[in-house]
Formats: structure tokens, C-alpha cells, sequence
């Protein structure tokens, strides 16, 4: 079921049109998603909750080694897509290999593009383009004290400690 749920850009474009044609409001989100932790989960379940299908765009390991530090992806973009497939707030995904989710936006306009609570309206860099095309942008989740940055370092510290 969960391979099922993972689809090229083609693909989402005919199962969005789809859900379009039963007027189903659609809501995309996205993300790195290198180490799942609980603040991704409220993202995408707070992302749920504003529409009737949720996408997620999922950031290839290409696009990733360009705005994350060395060493990232740890995941590679196919588990990692498939672990945000498992869940069950998420309806689908694709893994995008632009620098930046515009792309995405525009090929498939969702109703609501959803960001995470380290952003406000006026800061979501795509908010002109999905206001161009009359979407909503909404920020949703838990305050940003989860990070898979942090808890990387983390791991690393106890690990130097026991060596």
C-alpha cells in the first residue's frame, strides 16, 4: 500500500485532478524528512486537517546535498519518501529534485501549500506563487523545537562519549 501512495510528477498530476474533479480540497507540504521525528508528524497531520488529500513533496538526495550541511542526506530519497508514504495522514508523495518547492506548486496549484511553525505567512518563500493562482498558505504544527540538525548532534555527543 505504501508504494502505491508514491508517485512521479505525472502520475500526481492525474490523481490530483482526480480528487479536483470531486472537489476535494488539496493541501501539499514538504520537507527533507532526513530522520522522521515527532515534529515532522504534527506537521503533516496539522497539514492534514485543512483539506480532504494531503501531498508531500519530499526533497531528493540532489536538492538536499544543496541546502542541508555535509553528509545529508543520511536517508537516502526513496526510504525516506516511503517512511512519509507509511503514514497515515498522508495520502501521497513525490520526491522533487528542484532547490526549492516552486516547481511543485506550480505544477499541481494545491489549494493550501503548508509550512511549518518556523515560518509565518509573509516568510513562506513560495507564498507569491501560490497566491498568484488564488491558494492559501498556512503554517502548521508544534513550535520548531524539534530538528533533525540537533538531533544528529546529539547522537553524535553520546556517541563520543562512550568512546
Amino acid at each position: 500500500m505504501t508504494e502505491k501512495k508514491i508517485l512521479d510528477l505525472a502520475g500526481l498530476r492525474s490523481v490530483v485532478a482526480a480528487h479536483r474533479a470531486l472537489n476535494q480540497k488539496i493541501v501539499l507540504a514538504n520537507g527533507c524528512f532526513d530522520v522522521l521525528h515527532v515534529g515532522h508528524i504534527r506537521y503533516l497531520q496539522g497539514a492534514k486537517v485543512l483539506g480532504d488529500v494531503l501531498v508531500v513533496g519530499v526533497n531528493s538526495d540532489t536538492s538536499m546535498r544543496g541546502i542541508k550541511d555535509a553528509g545529508r542526506p543520511l536517508m537516502p530519497e526513496a526510504a525516506r519518501a516511503r517512511l512519509v508514504a507509511a503514514l497515515e495522514c498522508v495520502d501521497y508523495v513525490t520526491v522533487f529534485d528542484d532547490a526549492t518547492v516552486e516547481p511543485l506548486i506550480k505544477a499541481l496549484h494545491p489549494d493550501v501549500h503548508a509550512k511549518g511553525t518556523d515560518y509565518a505567512p509573509e516568510t513562506v518563500p513560495e507564498r507569491g506563487v501560490v497566491r498568484s493562482y488564488g491558494g492559501e498558505v498556512a503554517i502548521v504544527g508544534d513550535p520548531k523545537d524539534h530538528s533533525t540538525h540537533d538531533l544528529i548532534r546529539r547522537v553524535l555527543e553520546r556517541d563520543g562519549e562512550r568512546n
